[in-house]
C-alpha cells in the first residue's frame, strides 16, 4: 500500500490528515486541512482501497432473503431473558458542559432530572426535577451561599444528600417538618465516569449504593491520557432506535452526506456518490449487546447506550505477516475510536453524546476552539435529520415489531442494523420500554426550521457554542456601532475640517464595517440557530 489518508478521525471529526506509508512507517504529516468527515471516516481511512482500513470491500455477497443478514451471528443467551431498560445507568451530560454555578434540567428515559454541583461533597447530584413541597422544578432554582440547591418557589434547601435543610415557612419554635422524610428531595444514584455524568434511573433504597456493584460501561480510550477526546452533545428530534441503527451504518454516508466528507473512492465509479459494497458482519450477541467485525477494525454495541468503533492491530497484509518490529509498535501506537453514547429522552426525542478519541495528532484539539469542530458536525447531523425524522414515523406505521417484514435488507451493509433490531425484538420485545408512561404515538412534526433547530438543541448546551455564540452576537453588534458612528462622524463634520481623502477613508471603513456586520449575522444564523440542507441541490 502507498499511501494512507486519513480522511478523518471520526465521523463528524474536524481535521484532515494525510500520512504516507511504505510498509515499514509512517512519515511525518504533510497536511492538515480543515474538513469534516463523515459517519464512515473509519471505514474511509485511506484514499485508495486499502487492505487495512476499510469496511468497503470489492465485492459483497447479497442473501437471499430480506430478513436475513448475511452470516448468523452466534446468540450466547436464552430466549426468556428480557432487558430491563430501567436497570441500567444512563449518561446525562459530558462534564464539560455542565456548569457548576447553577442547576441543570435534563430529561432521560421520560424522567426529567436536576442536575447540580453540590460543592460541599465536590460531587455531581442528581435529584428528581420536583420539589416535594408544590412540585415546582428545582432546575429553575439556584445554588444558595452554603451550597445547597434552593427551589426559588418557596425557597426551601436540600442537601447532597436529599435532605430538606430549611423551609423558611416553617416557626423556628415550631416542630423540625424539615427533617420529616416527605420533606426530602428524590435523589438517583449518579457517578461520573469518563468525564460524563451517568445516572441510575430507580430511587428505590436499594440502589442507593448500585455503583459498588455495577458501574457504567467502561471504554479504555476515554480513560487513557495518551488519547485526547473532545465531547459534544446534542438533543435529536428522532427516537433512540433511529438514532442508534443510524449510526451503525456506514453505506448512508456517500448519499445523505454528500459533498460534507471525503470517502474511499471506488475501483469503478458507479454512481455520483461512489457508493460501494461493504462488509459488515455480527459476531456475538447476548443480552448486553453485541460484537460487530469490518476489515478495518471492530465494533460493539453495548447495552442501552453505545456504539464503540476501534480500529484493530494493523498488519502488514501484502505478505500476511507482521510489520517490522520498529513499524508495528508505531502502527500499535496510532490508534482511534468513534465512541456515541444514544440516550432515550422521550418518544421521538433522544440525544447524542460523541467523542472521537485518537492517540496522534493530538494537538490540533489544543489549538482548535471545540466549536470550531461543531460546525461540520452539526452539518453532518442536519444532512439526514429529516430523512430519519420521517423514517421513524413510517416505521411507527407499520409498528416497530413488524421492522424486518417492512424492510428489505438483502446485504452486508445492513448487517448491524439488523444485528440491533434482531437484539431488540429478542430481548426487548422490538421496541424501547418506557415503563408505561408514554403510549405508542409519536409528537407532531414541527416546521423544517423548528426541527432542525440548532441552538436549543445543541448551543445552550455546549459551553463552547454558547461563548462563542456570544461574543460573535458582540462583535456584530461592535461592528454595526462602529459602521454608523463613523458615517456620523463625517456627517457631522464641516467640509473645510476634514480632507477628501479622510472622508473616504472613513466611509469605506464604515462600509466594510457594515458588511462585514451583515455577513457576521449570516454566519451566526447558519451556525449558530439554522441550516438548511437541501438534497436535491448538492
Amino acid at each position: 500500500m502507498e499511501a494512507l489518508r486519513l480522511s478523518s478521525v471520526s465521523p463528524f471529526c474536524n481535521a484532515t490528515f494525510k500520512l504516507e506509508y511504505n510498509k515499514t512507517h509512517f512519515t511525518k504529516p504533510k497536511f492538515l486541512s480543515f474538513q469534516f468527515s463523515s459517519l464512515s471516516t473509519l471505514s474511509s481511512f485511506s484514499s485508495k482501497p486499502s487492505k487495512i482500513f476499510t469496511t468497503l470491500s470489492p465485492s459483497s455477497q447479497v442473501s437471499t432473503e430480506a430478513t436475513d443478514p448475511p452470516e448468523r451471528e452466534l446468540e450466547t443467551n436464552s430466549q426468556e431473558e428480557k432487558f430491563d431498560w430501567f436497570s441500567q445507568w444512563y449518561p446525562l451530560m459530558p462534564v464539560c458542559d455542565l456548569d457548576k454555578r447553577v442547576p441543570h434540567a435534563k430529561k432521560v428515559l421520560g424522567l426529567d432530572v436536576v442536575v447540580w454541583w453540590d460543592r460541599n461533597e465536590n460531587e455531581w447530584r442528581v435529584f428528581a426535577d420536583a420539589c416535594p413541597h408544590r412540585l415546582a422544578p428545582l432546575s429553575e432554582g439556584r445554588i444558595d451561599q452554603w451550597g445547597r440547591l434552593q427551589c426559588v418557589y418557596h425557597g426551601w434547601c436540600f442537601s447532597g444528600s436529599g435532605d430538606c435543610k430549611f423551609i423558611p415557612q416553617a416557626p423556628p419554635d415550631g416542630p423540625p417538618v424539615h427533617t420529616f422524610e416527605k420533606a426530602c428531595a428524590a435523589v438517583y444514584p449518579s457517578t461520573v465516569q469518563h468525564d460524563i455524568v451517568w445516572f441510575w434511573p430507580n430511587i428505590a433504597p436499594r440502589y442507593k449504593d448500585i455503583i459498588k456493584t455495577k458501574k457504567p460501561p467502561h471504554i479504555p480510550e476515554l480513560d487513557d491520557p495518551s488519547f485526547t477526546k473532545l465531547f459534544g452533545n446534542r438533543d435529536i428530534p428522532y427516537g433512540y432506535e433511529v438514532l442508534l441503527e443510524n449510526l451503525m451504518d456506514p453505506a448512508h454516508v456517500p448519499y445523505a452526506h454528500y459533498g460534507l466528507m471525503r470517502t474511499r473512492k471506488p475501483k469503478v465509479k458507479l454512481d455520483r456518490e461512489g457508493g460501494r459494497p461493504v462488509e459488515m458482519s455480527v459476531k456475538k450477541t447476548d443480552i448486553n449487546g453485541f460484537i460487530g467485525k469490518q476489515e478495518w477494525g471492530s465494533s460493539k454495541f453495548l447495552a442501552p447506550c453505545i456504539f464503540y468503533a476501534y480500529t484493530d492491530l494493523m498488519k502488514d497484509q501484502e505478505n500476511g505477516s507482521a510489520s517490522s518490529a520498529g513499524a508495528e509498535k508505531k502502527l500499535e501506537q496510532q490508534r482511534a475510536a468513534l465512541i456515541f453514547i444514544c440516550v432515550p429522552v422521550s418518544p421521538g426525542h433522544s440525544r447524542l453524546i460523541w467523542a472521537f478519541p485518537r492517540n496522534f495528532q493530538t494537538w490540533i484539539d489544543k489549538v482548535v476552539p471545540r466549536w470550531i469542530f461543531h460546525i461540520g458536525q452539526n452539518l453532518i447531523l442536519d444532512s439526514d435529520l429529516y430523512l430519519l425524522h420521517v423514517e421513524e414515523r413510517k416505521i411507527m406505521d407499520v409498528g416497530p415489531a413488524n421492522w424486518q417484514k417492512a424492510c428489505f435488507v438483502p446485504t452486508k451493509a445492513d448487517a448491524l442494523v439488523v444485528g440491533f433490531r434482531r437484539w431488540l425484538k429478542k430481548y426487548a420485545g422490538g421496541q424501547f420500554n418506557w415503563g408505561g408512561k408514554f403510549n405508542a404515538t409519536l409528537p407532531p412534526t414541527p416546521p423544517r426550521e423548528q426541527l432542525m433547530d440548532r441552538y436549543w438543541s445543541h448551543v445552550v448546551n455546549c459551553k463552547s457554542c454558547n461563548a462563542a455564540h456570544k461574543s460573535l452576537s458582540a462583535l456584530e453588534v461592535t461592528l454595526q456601532v462602529v459602521s454608523i458612528a463613523s458615517i456620523g462622524i463625517v456627517a457631522a463634520t464641516k467640509q473645510n475640517a476634514m480632507s477628501m481623502a479622510t472622508r473616504t477613508t472613513i466611509i469605506s471603513f464604515a462600509v466594510i464595517c457594515f458588511a462585514a456586520s451583515k455577513w457576521l449575522s449570516h454566519f451566526i444564523y447558519k451556525t449558530f440557530h439554522y441550516h438548511d440542507y437541501n438534497h436535491a441541490l448538492r
